[in-house]
């Protein structure tokens, strides 16, 4: 078992709380003002809404639940599996098969590519984005600093596909630097499949923060047409 190196970053407190059904974060400074979630942005996306609506009417409404239940949970495990990992602990409870064989191709990539871990599971906000958000991982890949995002998937992804999954990481990168003071501009998404492979995405921040900022605009558009009377 590699032994990283763990020089964690201690942030002022946010939490989460709930806002019209959807997730959101709120300062703990008194300040009582709720940043919606980089997801809730993302999921609200037009494009997103109808590519999901379109998959359910096509596999039905009792697979797409089943399907979409299996891949929380999945993710879930690996992504607690990985975590306890790199932070040394011992994992509990049971694990199935299936997030054991994709956790390990994850474990292969991080012994490899990762050290010196700055923030895992990191609760962050941007005034800037006015959105907030739980970053997976800030550590070096290959002695660069990175946004690190593990994510699990049925099969192999191709990069058009998961432009979102950059976006995502590009607002995290910004809160890191707003709150921080140091900048990261290494984005790195690694995707562990069901397939059997690990794939591993690099980008850079300033090429996705700009769309990301497209749709924050809409959503808060949305947001007014819906308060009118």
């Amino acid at each position: 078992m590699k032994k990283f190196n763990l020089d964690l970053i201690e942030l002022p407190s946010i939490k989460r709380v709930t806002v019209n059904g959807k997730r959101h974060y709120v300062k703990e400074d008194g300040e009582a003002v709720p940043y919606p979630s980089v997801t809730t942005i993302l999921s609200s996306c037009k494009q997103t809404k109808r590519a999901l609506h379109e998959w359910r009417r096509r596999v039905g409404a009792e697979t797409a639940n089943k399907i979409s239940q299996q891949a929380t949970q999945r993710g879930t495990s690996v992504h607690t599996l990985i975590e306890d990992y790199i932070q040394g602990k011992e994992s509990t409870g049971v694990i199935m098969p299936n997030a054991r064989d994709m956790f390990g191709r994850l474990r292969d990539v991080a012994d490899e590519h990762i050290d010196n871990v700055r923030m895992i599971e990191g609760l962050m906000y941007s005034e800037y984005l006015r959105a907030a958000g739980t970053v997976d991982m800030v550590a070096e890949f290959d002695g660069k600093i990175s946004v690190i995002d593990w994510k699990t998937s049925a099969r192999r992804k191709t990069r058009s596909k998961i432009y979102n999954y950059f976006k995502q990481e590009a607002a995290y990168a910004v809160m890191f630097e707003e709150m921080t003071g140091i900048p990261v501009t290494q984005l790195v998404t690694i995707i562990t499949t069901q397939e059997g492979e690990s794939q591993v995405f690099i980008e850079h921040r300033d090429e996705w923060v700009g769309e990301f900022l497209k749709l924050r605009d809409q959503y808060e558009l949305e947001l007014q047409d819906s308060a009118s009377p």
